[in-house]
């Protein structure tokens, strides 16, 4: 039995959801798995965990550490005890404040493994493995969206659409969507922030809305896509990561430019498709237990 150390950043109330349900369903497949929580932004702040992190891996017996974005990944690959697994999600590898810390860390790193192919020519590909991450049917699933809205305390008449994110992250390019929804000219129509939410309450949203809209002006290979097509939510985004991929020939799901126009014209499509798509039907390749099956192939090669 495998025994892994996940290395994260740990600066909110808990580590992301989509490495939480990673760990649970490495654990579910029988590894022993800890994780090791980073308190501090920027690379200073990393390094400051760094003698904790020793004293982590000197006192428990692991067979190898699996971090989570560049950064992560460079505070784990600074000791020769254990063989690191560095998994890259976007912003780590598309952002040139950490880009070169991101490849460094996989100069220090046995493997990598990228969420998306598109990722890889920002890397030694002979050292990457390509795997995004799973999606958990068992909490986003299509329910009746009366019933959604009412689970949630939300009007039945007016009509929502739901935006990737918190409003106030840049990559996310809030001002676009609000405008093409703005554009609409109806005022029964809300855009809708996703934040302070738990993960029963996303997939209650996603079944709620008329739409999932992202906007981003770079992704890696975004949940938030992945757990639409499970809900069969319709879906308008623009061309980043691996969403195209993902929503490939999905009825009710349509790629946008970032004109203005473009956005709102397929927002309106979307609204005008008026249902449930066959999304979930499409992804069953990315289910977690799936994802965490190829995840464990990576680490048993590794501790080879």
């Amino acid at each position: 039995m495998l025994r892994v150390l996940i290395v994260c950043s740990g600066n909110k109330k808990s580590i992301s959801p989509f490495v939480k349900e990673q760990v649970d369903e490495l654990i579910r497949a029988g590894l022993r798995v800890d994780v090791f929580p980073i308190k501090g932004k920027g690379l200073v702040g990393y390094l400051k965990n760094l003698f904790r992190f020793w004293k982590k891996i000197g006192n428990t017996t692991y067979d190898l550490v699996n971090a989570h974005y560049g950064l992560s990944g460079l505070l784990a690959g600074l000791q020769w005890k254990l063989p690191v697994v560095v998994t890259y999600h976007g912003t780590d590898l598309y952002s040139t404040k950490v880009r070169f810390y991101s490849k460094l860390a996989q100069v220090l790193s046995k493997k990598s493994i990228v969420v998306s192919p598109y990722m890889l020519p920002l890397l030694r590909k002979n050292n990457a493995a390509v795997i995004p991450c799973g999606v958990d049917f068992t909490t986003f699933f299509p329910m009746d969206k009366s019933t959604a809205k009412k689970k949630l305390n939300l009007s039945l008449e007016k009509k929502y659409i739901l935006f990737s994110s918190a409003f106030d992250i840049d990559v996310k390019n809030y001002p676009l969507a609000q405008k093409a929804v703005d554009q609409l000219n109806d005022d029964s129509y809300e855009l809708i922030e996703l934040k302070g939410y738990n993960r029963d309450e996303v997939a209650l949203l996603m079944n709620a809305a008329e739409l999932a809209l992202l906007t981003s002006f770079s992704e890696g290979s975004p949940q938030f896509i992945k757990e639409a097509m499970a809900c069969n939510c319709p879906i308008v985004s623009t061309n980043v990561g691996d969403v195209k991929d993902v929503i490939a020939n999905t009825k009710g799901c349509y790629l946008t430019s970032f004109e203005l126009d473009d956005v709102s014209k397929h927002i309106a499509k979307a609204i005008d498709f008026n249902g449930k798509t066959d999304g979930r039907n499409r992804i069953s390749h990315l289910q977690s237990d799936v994802i965490a099956t190829k995840i464990i192939e990576v680490y048993e090669t590794v501790v080879r």
